[in-house]
């Protein structure tokens, strides 16, 4: 019988959403092994989501391509020992790390799924499924003998980042829109959206709030939404106006988020928000809302036939569509129909 592991070292670095995807795994492992220290390697980036976690020490390090960035967390890490490693991401950087952690076991993705020579670094391997990201790091649990996943969140949330939310937003009802993704073939398009904010408006009687990043790209898209809309009035433009946290207790308020394959899609999953996701670039059974996936309109078929020339079911699991058609599948008709689902027959029409 394998022992119950005591120190587990997780390395996870980026990106946001994944990071979020992988609190669940850090749920089950307490569960499982709730005397057992846990400590998450990461960058400040996700620090500004995950700090607060209950029963979890942070390890900073940064995504670097110099040496000496690698010898600056050997020196952390030099002195301590870990049972197990989980090496849950499959990248040349965090590659470098692997080594330099101290771990009899080192367990990582399946041979067939992992990418940049994961197999060197690590000693032991997850099954290999074609299954959801979040399913692929719970395998990391079930590796160590925990048999029962805990699918769930309790983002440290604060009472300031929720007074932020409420300030903002104040009563009523609320539809969220995070319009860009972090790559350019997975935005909708921008006259789109705006017909759907009008929508909102129009159909169900709801403000919306437009969430994103800082980057000029997505502030002036958000911008350009919003000069698209007929009643720019009921629209709060919050792109590049909140931490990690402030945007979750804004759509901890929103009875819905309408986004493509990106970060906030995940948060709002975590903080038990519907999600209406927008997929055509890649399969939302790997990468969309975890638990709003009947809510997903799902065009990613007709992309892989119509721009690949092949069924989706003899493409690899994890088959990018990379082209601006893909995205311009989707109907604006689509995505009302699914809010329909979540939100109920229009007021008027």
């Amino acid at each position: 019988m394998t022992a119950r592991p005591q120190r587990i070292c997780l390395v996870r670095l980026s990106a946001l959403g994944d990071v979020c995807l992988a609190v669940p795994l850090v749920r089950t492992l307490q569960h499982a092994f709730p005397e057992a220290q846990i400590t998450w390697v990461t960058t400040t980036p996700m620090l500004q989501l995950l700090e607060g976690l209950g029963g979890v020490e942070f390890v900073l390090t940064e995504k670097a391509s110099h040496p000496l960035a690698y010898l600056a967390f050997y020196r952390r890490m030099r002195r301590r020992t870990f049972d197990v490693l989980l090496g849950a991401q499959a990248s040349f950087r965090a590659h470098f790390l692997y080594p330099l952690i101290r771990a009899e076991r080192k367990i990582g993705f399946a041979k067939n799924e992992a990418r940049d020579a994961h197999y060197f670094f690590v000693n032991e391997h997850v099954r290999g499924r074609r299954e959801h990201l979040l399913d692929s790091f719970l395998a990391f649990a079930e590796a160590l003998g925990a048999s029962k996943r805990i699918v769930e969140w309790r983002l440290p949330i604060s009472a300031a980042d929720h007074g932020f939310a409420e300030k903002r937003l104040g009563s009523g009802h609320w539809a969220a829109l995070n319009p860009m993704a972090s790559k350019p073939e997975r935005t909708w398009l921008p006259e789109r959206y705006a017909a759907v904010v009008d929508a909102c408006v129009r159909r169900w009687e709801m403000n919306v709030v437009l969430t994103g990043g800082p980057s000029p790209k997505e502030r002036e898209f958000g911008h350009d939404v919003l000069r698209r809309t007929a009643k720019p009035e009921r629209v709060l433009n919050l792109v590049g106006q909140t931490t990690p946290k402030q945007l979750a207790a804004v759509l901890t308020r929103a009875k819905v988020l309408v986004a493509p394959d990106t970060g906030p899609v995940h948060i709002a999953t975590a903080t038990g928000t519907p999600v209406v996701g927008l997929y055509a670039v890649a399969r939302p059974e790997l990468t969309g809302p975890y638990l709003s996936q009947h809510f997903v309109v799902n065009r990613f078929p007709e992309a892989v036939r119509t721009i690949l020339g092949k069924e989706a079911g003899d493409v690899s699991w994890k088959t990018r569509v990379k082209s601006p058609k893909a995205m311009a599948l989707i109907t604006v008709e689509d995505v009302l129909k699914k809010l329909e689902q979540v939100l109920g027959p229009p007021l008027r029409e």
